[in-house]
């Protein structure tokens, strides 16, 4: 293999694939970049087991040929490299690379190419696309609510509905919901599958402020989705399980709704979480009667309290409710409306979270039970 490449393109493509790469391999090849030479450039690939990230970095090829070598190590050197310069990849042998550039000289150990994972590329015809400005703006709504703990593997995922042309995220863990619809650029036959939270927010991060179309390859047969957007692939396996029937708990009334500025019930929530934060990080929300207009977020703890008002217009009647600080403020942060419907049942009753004129996005929030 040798191979010429622009430092800035080759640092991009290491940087992509480089969220794949696996922290704490038992492979010792898990920890390595496939190079490959193919399609007038280098293909660049790593995994952790759980997804694979693939990209193409055009470069002018004399050779072809394969290896791999520590990821990171790698990448620390091409990114210390002066931007603008050309980088000279050669195999040495089957395991080693030589890095020339300009004055500068590396010479890399690594592995075979024939121990790394095979990875499945996107051959296949898609089974639909999808805008990536709304896929990108969808799971930044959503995945943030999948749970962590990993002692219900299922709800580390998001539920992945394609219905016609509509596709539908939902996650979970056992105190919120985050559900959003969007529309695919082509049907599909409804078909669902539950992805890893993670994976997805690694999509989220190769995805652009575009509305140009990501293509998806739905694969449950190989118990896989791929995704492929602008020369660079990420396959990820899919959770086993049934996703629980969120519908059923989702409220489909409400004794209580405010409609309130986004961004002034995010600060003042940030605010009351500073002294929650010391105790239980609880956060009181009292919303005032019909016709009086106003929410008061306040926190109370040993160090100290604090409150803070916010106007809203007010529909029903009044209530003190409480909610955890941080879950309140990831679905405020994560929402990019102005406008934020907030309903209620009573202080016991899960609370939910809409933006104003928007029928496609829904948040439900768990109260916590306090003394008083």
């Amino acid at each position: 293999m040798k191979l010429s490449l622009m430092q800035e393109n080759l640092a991009r493509g290491l940087q992509v694939v480089g969220r794949a790469v696996s922290s704490r391999a038992t492979l010792p090849v898990l920890s390595n970049v496939l190079l490959r030479t193919e399609d007038a450039g280098l293909k660049l690939t790593t995994t952790n087991l759980e997804i694979g990230i693939t990209c193409w970095v055009p470069g002018k090829i004399e050779t072809d040929g394969s290896l791999t070598v520590p990821a990171r190590l790698f990448a620390d050197i091409v990114n210390s490299l002066p931007p603008g310069e050309r980088v000279d990849l050669e195999a040495d042998g089957a395991t080693g690379l030589r890095i020339r550039s300009g004055r500068f000289r590396a010479h890399l150990k690594g592995i075979e190419a024939d121990e790394f994972p095979a990875i499945p590329s996107a051959g296949e015809r898609p089974t639909t696309r999808i805008s990536q400005k709304v896929l990108r703006a969808a799971l930044g709504e959503v995945t943030f609510a999948a749970a962590s703990d990993e002692s219900r593997p299922i709800l580390t995922g998001v539920l992945t509905r394609f219905t016609g042309d509509r596709l539908t995220l939902a996650a979970a863990d056992n105190y919120r919901i985050a559900v959003k619809s969007i529309d695919v650029l082509d049907p599909v036959e409804e078909k669902a599958v539950v992805v890893p939270a993670r994976s997805y927010a690694e999509l989220a991060r190769i995805l652009a402020d575009v509305d140009d179309p990501l293509e998806v390859v739905l694969a449950p047969a190989r118990n896989q989705v791929l995704f492929h957007v602008d020369g660079i692939d990420l396959i990820t396996r899919l959770v086993d399980g049934q996703f629980p029937n969120y519908q059923q708990v989702l409220p489909t009334s409400h004794a209580t709704r405010a409609v309130v500025d986004r961004e002034e019930l995010l600060k003042a929530t940030r605010l009351s979480a500073l002294i929650a934060s010391s105790s239980a990080n609880v956060v009181k929300l009292t919303v005032s009667p019909e016709g009086t207009g106003s929410i008061a977020v306040a926190a109370n703890a040993e160090v100290g309290d604090n409150e803070g008002e916010i106007e809203a217009t007010v529909e029903g009647d009044g209530i003190t409710i409480a909610f955890n600080a941080r879950f309140l403020a990831e679905v405020l942060q994560n929402m990019g409306d102005a406008q934020l419907a907030l309903e209620f049942n009573g202080a016991l009753s899960p609370g939910v979270i809409r933006p104003v004129g928007d029928p496609d996005y829904v948040h439900v929030i768990m109260p916590v039970r306090t003394a008083s």
